[in-house]
């Protein structure tokens, strides 16, 4: 294996380790929302859209090389890094509007 390949193999790796990251942290943010600790649900939040930034900084990385010239393999761990990112951002949107109506609910709970 050749150490581009290696390197694109570790960015691989570095999507789906923060896209499951970001995914874990979502969801005990909506745990956290679900017990209406607030403060406590919109630092995991934080800590959910950080990684997804780290994610999307090593497939921006991934999408510059292609563009000059140096594509990646398109393997099937690459198409899961892909998938495991979206389906982690459309996650993390989802559970940030559920978090805006459980907010809106509260009150009328307590």
């Amino acid at each position: 294996m050749t150490t581009e390949a290696m390197n694109n193999e570790m960015d691989i790796f570095e999507i789906i380790s923060h896209g499951g990251n970001a995914r874990g942290l979502a969801y005990e943010a909506l745990e956290a929302a679900e017990e209406f600790e607030f403060e406590k649900a919109e630092t995991l939040i934080k800590e959910a859209q950080d990684e997804l930034n780290l994610a999307h900084k090593t497939q921006t990385k991934l999408i510059q090389n292609e563009l000059n010239g140096h594509p990646s393999e398109k393997t099937l761990l690459m198409i899961h890094a892909q998938d495991h990112l979206m389906t982690a951002i459309s996650e993390q949107k989802l559970i940030e509007h559920m978090i805006r109506i459980i907010k809106k609910l509260a009150p009328v709970q307590k």
